[in-house]
């Protein structure tokens, strides 16, 4: 049974961003964080993920940036103080 999910996960075409964080399935969990998982997986409250679904009008946060987790920690006048150092040019190309 593992190995048969371990295939579906790897052959998949959805959760390609949390694949190449965490390639292989366990039935141990991780000790990742909730807010970890929301960052990593940009499935959170972000206009950009909450569009998707309707359930925001615009991708863009009120700054004017899209409303994605990258654009909050690294980009977004409202978050300032939680900023961090945007990753490499080819970062988003892995992920």
């Amino acid at each position: 049974m593992l190995e048969e999910w371990q295939t579906s996960w790897k052959n998949g075409d959805t959760g390609r961003k949390i694949y190449n964080i965490m390639p292989s399935v366990s039935l141990r969990p991780t000790n990742w964080i909730r807010e970890d998982a929301i960052f990593f997986s940009q499935h959170g409250p972000f206009p950009a993920y909450l569009k998707r679904f309707h359930l925001y009008d615009s991708d863009y946060c009120s700054f004017g940036g899209i409303g994605t987790a990258l654009h909050y920690v690294t980009e977004c006048n409202y978050t300032v103080s939680w900023h961090m150092r945007k990753p490499a040019p080819n970062f988003n190309k892995n992920v």
